[in-house]
């Protein structure tokens, strides 16, 4: 039989610290692609334009703004939870 040693204990600020900064992450990712969605807006790119730049934009406002308000709100749900 192989005995696996006991798992390290597990720091509560370490873990709260993580938690934050994904968080953190999480939000300023979609923060910036919210503005990066308004520029495609106002077609400040060479790449896309007219009609296509303002369904590109729109996508990538709304992805930004899932990103930035209920991923995090289903982040905490998860951590909340405890562990099974």
């Amino acid at each position: 039989m192989t005995d696996f040693p006991p798992p390290p204990p597990v720091d509560p600020e370490k873990v709260a610290r993580q938690r934050h900064f994904a968080l953190g992450i999480f939000r300023l990712s979609g923060a910036l692609l919210v503005m990066f969605g308004f520029l495609i807006l106002m077609e400040r790119f060479s790449w896309v334009q007219g009609g296509k730049a303002k369904a590109m934009g729109m996508i990538f406002v709304l992805v930004g703004l899932f990103q930035f308000v209920i991923v995090p709100r289903l982040l905490l749900s998860l951590f909340r939870r405890p562990p099974q």
